[in-house]
């Protein structure tokens, strides 16, 4: 990392000594408590799925969430510095790094997919329980008939760890390491983006990783959304330090492709990196050259991983499989859940949910084109000048991957699945560009109680109350967008940034 810079305030105002140990205590201690829940009731591989172990277990998730939780909020305008920030989310980390799995059972469904692959089966083309992969009963019952949604670099990883792992225990073992080397690469990244964005270093580090949904879900949890996240700000740094360079490019269109090949998601954010590639001035013809080798390192990657797999693009087909779970807090999900609740009011046959995914999915397409279009417009006004320059400015790179940013968080919103690990794909992009931070950690603090510490969802137990809370935050949420956007004479695309 570079020497601290003018972004880097040494020290948060309003933030004193003592607050500051109080903070770093606080959540070090709900750590703890988080990771005594995990071996008490966690999502362990002998434990039924769903099954919890009382209120000891509960009383000691929910103080633990709530410490880590309160801790990270108490702080989201900055740590008292980007050293002690690191330090402290570190710290964190420690007693989670040896839990057992929290919050989901889906690092076992990895294992099991990655078994299927190492014994010369096909994981796009069958479940695992057909498959007869001996870690079965540890999958939830959900994913066992259903095919790896995952791309081909992490189904390899999958399989090396199944080989090398020697069971089940040594198989997640390496499953977590694969996430923390994920987190570390976004710490790496971090501060040069931030830098880059003129944002605050240590505003960036801390809420980029002392989020419980990092420690949780991402550490934990062993979720591969860890290695998405890694390889894509590492991608995006590369980006912003080398732009318009053919090998620079080439290199982060392949980190990038590497994402892609963890988790389809990234795709999303691809049109806002060939932004971010352009040097100089932006004309459609220097887009296109730049877009052009980031996009040869894209398809390379894709490429390589594919073919070294040997199973081609299987895993493209198997993505639609992943909306069999229907739970409200997915926004168009819950939107559906009410209109079925009407129908059903009027005697007629429900059904209404496939509709307004469908729906959703045609807004997330729209909102993106429109989002791309105006970073296109903003970056243009900001480079039009001729002179020869051998970076990008900040307000640049502030437009790119606040787009980049926005674009992940719109995917989260209006795809058909949400699960509260999905929401550190903005975080991670939004902490090192927003000016403001409340509209994306308010939602990322309340999405750390989503689930129990064996992965059970608490939106089960409230599927039709909180169908109606969400369609009417949903309702809300467009009227004061569509009211704002009438205001400003244009698309409502930064308000709070």
């Amino acid at each position: 990392m570079s020497r601290p810079g003018p972004t880097d305030d040494v020290t948060a105002p309003g933030v004193g000594p003592v607050a500051a140990r109080v903070v770093r205590w606080a959540g070090f201690a709900g750590a703890v408590l988080l990771t005594v829940a995990g071996w008490s009731g966690g999502a362990l591989p002998d434990v039924p799925a769903s099954r919890w172990d009382g209120v000891p277990v509960l009383a000691g998730w929910l103080v633990g969430t709530l410490l880590m939780t309160g801790a990270w909020w108490t702080l989201r305008r900055g740590a008292p510095s980007t050293r002690w920030a690191y330090l402290t989310a570190g710290l964190w980390l420690l007693p989670l790094l040896v839990s057992a799995p929290l919050g989901s059972r889906d690092v076992y469904s990895y294992a099991c997919q990655g078994w299927v692959y190492a014994d010369g089966g096909d994981p796009y083309a069958t479940g695992v329980a057909e498959a007869g992969c001996p870690w079965t009963e540890a999958v939830s019952p959900l994913w066992r008939d259903t095919p790896a949604p995952y791309g081909p670099f992490f189904l390899l990883l999958a399989a090396l760890a199944a080989t090398l792992g020697g069971g089940l225990t040594g198989t997640v073992l390496l499953l977590r390491l694969f996430a923390l080397v994920g987190v570390l690469l976004a710490a790496l990244c971090l501060p040069g983006l931030a830098r880059a964005a003129g944002v605050p270093t240590r505003r960036a580090a801390w809420l980029g990783l002392a989020s419980p949904l990092v420690g949780v879900h991402l550490v934990a949890g062993a979720h591969n959304d860890a290695l998405l996240v890694g390889l894509l700000l590492l991608g995006l740094l590369v980006l912003v330090r080398s732009p318009g360079k053919p090998r620079p490019l080439l290199v982060a269109g392949a980190l990038l492709g590497l994402a892609v090949a963890v988790k389809a998601t990234a795709l999303v954010v691809l049109p806002f990196a060939a932004l971010a590639a352009v040097l100089g001035r932006y004309t459609v013809r220097a887009l296109l050259r730049d877009a052009g080798w980031l996009a040869a390192g894209v398809l390379a990657a894709l490429a390589a991983t594919s073919l070294l797999s040997g199973l081609g693009l299987g895993w493209v087909a198997a993505l639609a499989r992943t909306g069999d779970s229907e739970q409200w807090t997915s926004p168009p999900t819950a939107v559906g859940f009410v209109l079925d609740y009407l129908l059903e009011f009027a005697g007629r046959r429900p059904g209404a949910v496939p509709v307004t995914r469908f729906v959703a999915v045609l807004l997330l397409a729209g909102f993106l084109a429109g989002l791309w279009w105006w970073s296109w417009r903003s970056v243009r006004r900001l480079g039009g000048a001729r002179q020869r320059v051998h970076r990008l400015t900040a307000a640049r790179v502030r437009v790119t991957l606040l787009g980049a940013g926005l674009a992940l968080a719109a995917t989260v919103v209006l795809t058909p699945v949400f699960y509260p690990w999905y929401a550190t794909w903005p975080l991670l992009v939004l902490a090192v560009v927003a000016t403001r931070t409340t509209w994306f950690v308010l939602p990322c603090a309340l999405a750390s109680f989503l689930t129990l510490p064996d992965g059970t969802s608490l939106a089960r137990f409230a599927k039709a109350p909180g169908a109606l809370a969400m369609t009417a935050l949903v309702l809300v949420a467009a009227l004061w967008a569509a009211r704002r956007a009438g205001a400003r004479k244009g698309p409502f695309l930064t308000p709070t940034v």
